[in-house]
């Protein structure tokens, strides 16, 4: 069974998208009616810009979306997932890829969704911290005793895990975490605290998005990163993307139950091949393909 996985923030690069804009007329097309429905020409950024440029939460987004979701449907016929699945910002991409959002709809919630974020971010000071090396029960217990909002967010693969929230809080669990034999404990360069209850104000905001918005029966099952299990119905689809700006992303739960539910080849559907080597990172017999390009 073919499974389609399309990456989150971060897989953002200079000249993303512009070979499927010189050599697809469909591409073109999709990247105009962009430029149109956002109010500003993010092919600019994405052909031209430098990575300070892309890393604009207004741009980053929407950016690594229309990138996967343009390369998905310029594959054609030969795209035809048995289930998707996206890691955080992904969601959106898998699920105009298995027809549960329109292009516009699909376009229009993830700027929605951006700057929501980025005004999350600027109520309280915030960030998050790679941690390798430990389980994720020392992970989520450490998390529970640390004084302040310190929250596990990203379950990326056994034995790298996310964590997220406010600033000195992220900061004293990182040298318990040490203390405790992690490898590495690091605080990344992001712009807040995303899947921590700090995002409320963004999930409310997007909940109301949401709510405003058409989705259709998708063709194939979503695995959704609040649940990790399979979804079909289009309410269950609305109400988890909702919770997932507060919730964790499941991602090793998720592929390995896409696995269980007969995954044979998991093909990354946009930006970078970071979402590959999770997956291989989950299990070591799993097939991987890219479709960048």
């Amino acid at each position: 069974m073919n499974a389609y996985i399309f990456p989150g923030q971060g897989a953002q690069f200079t000249g993303m998208g512009l070979n499927l804009y010189e050599n697809s007329p469909l591409a073109k097309e999709l990247f105009e009616q962009a430029n149109e429905i956002l109010g500003f020409k993010i092919t600019n950024t994405m052909f031209e810009g430098s990575a300070e440029d892309l890393k604009e939460t207004k741009v980053t987004q929407p950016a690594i979306f229309l990138h996967s979701v343009i390369l998905a449907k310029t594959l054609g016929k030969s795209f035809k997932p048995d289930m998707v699945a996206g890691h955080s910002l992904g969601e959106f991409s898998a699920l105009v890829a298995n027809g549960s959002l329109n292009f516009e709809d699909g376009l229009k919630l993830v700027s929605q969704r951006a700057l929501a974020m980025q005004k999350a971010c600027e109520i309280q000071p915030s960030t998050m911290a790679a941690v390798l090396g430990l389980d994720d029960a020392v992970v989520e217990k450490i998390c529970a005793s640390t004084e302040g909002i310190v929250v596990a967010a990203n379950y990326n693969c056994p034995g790298q895990l996310v964590i997220s929230g406010d600033l000195e809080a992220v900061n004293r669990a990182c040298e318990t975490l040490k203390a405790e034999g992690a490898r590495r404990a690091l605080v990344l360069p992001v712009g807040g605290a995303f899947h921590s209850p700090l995002m409320e104000p963004a999930r409310e905001v997007l909940a109301a998005a949401i709510e405003n918005t058409t989705f259709s029966k998708p063709n194939c099952p979503i695995y959704q990163n609040v649940t990790a299990n399979a979804v079909k119905d289009e309410a269950s689809i609305k109400l988890n993307l909702i919770s997932q700006l507060t919730a964790p992303v499941r991602w090793t739960q998720s592929v390995q139950q896409m696995i269980a539910d007969g995954a044979t080849l998991f093909t990354e559907v946009g930006p970078g091949n970071v979402l590959q080597g999770l997956v291989k990172k989950i299990n070591k017999e799993a097939q991987t393909a890219s479709a960048s390009n």
